[in-house]
């Protein structure tokens, strides 16, 4: 078992692709630490100080997470579900229902748009704290229909559009952002036209995984995954348009 205590100078230290289940942390200064894409399920802080720390796990309803003996994530989800109304849709279970959801989602993103539409020049491709730019958000949103829609239910062979987006990309060629709406519309349709004639019967069709194609899920698990991504990245949208607003932000690299 790996331990860390006020002897071990961690200031500046960096850990990537480390393994530390299980470790110990006595008296450890991480004031300012950043932890991304890690996996912290089951961690047990005691007499911490947590004074302006920020976490965002967008998985946060599928368990609980307590604080001072309180799970919260009931708390969160409600207030949630009250800044951006229309959220508390999203896990529908019937034809009338997804395709109430996903016009809720859709009306919100219209208004989102209209509000970058008013935006100087260059918005679009600002990152905030090194995350997606709105053009990237879009992008990847493109992707998740691809992935969840085009492959999983529809199985196309070729379901990706060529300005899709998983991670954050190395290359310099950046797309015009009238390009990239043109895509995110071509998706939202395709989105729009299967709910159109969906049944309750399709709704229970088996399907594989597209990231895991051993793991199991129904055509409407993998609708409220498009949909779950619709909401968590509108709501990190929201954030980062909120901060470049307030002066935050920088421009993204190519992508």
């Amino acid at each position: 078992m790996t331990e860390f205590n006020a002897d071990n100078d961690l200031q500046g230290a960096t850990f990537t692709n480390v393994k530390l289940q299980e470790a110990r942390f006595d008296r450890v200064d991480l004031g300012g630490a950043r932890f991304r894409s890690s996996n912290v399920s089951g961690v047990v802080m005691r007499a911490v100080d947590v004074d302006r720390s920020e976490i965002d796990a967008p998985w946060l309803y599928d368990g609980s997470f307590m604080v001072n003996d309180v799970d919260v994530v009931p708390l969160v989800d409600a207030e949630l579900n009250r800044r951006f109304p229309g959220r508390s849709e999203r896990r529908a279970t019937d034809p009338d229902g997804l395709r109430a959801a996903w016009a809720a989602v859709q009306t919100a993103w219209e208004a989102i748009l209209q509000r970058v539409a008013t935006m100087p020049d260059g918005t679009t491709d600002i990152s905030v704290d090194d995350e997606f730019s709105f053009a990237q958000t879009l992008r990847h949103l493109v992707l998740a229909t691809d992935n969840w829609l085009g492959k999983a239910v529809q199985g196309r062979e070729q379901p990706f559009h060529p300005l899709a987006l998983a991670g954050l990309p190395e290359s310099t060629e950046t797309p015009t952002y009238s390009e990239v709406l043109e895509a995110r519309s071509s998706r939202v349709a395709m989105v729009t036209d299967f709910l159109a004639t969906v049944t309750a019967e399709d709704l229970s069709g088996k399907r594989s995984n597209p990231n895991a194609p051993d793991w199991e899920e129904t055509v409407l698990s993998c609708l409220h995954t498009i949909l779950e991504e619709e909401w968590e990245h509108q709501r990190y949208a929201v954030r980062d348009l909120d901060r470049i607003t307030g002066g935050q932000g920088r421009a993204a690299e190519g992508v």
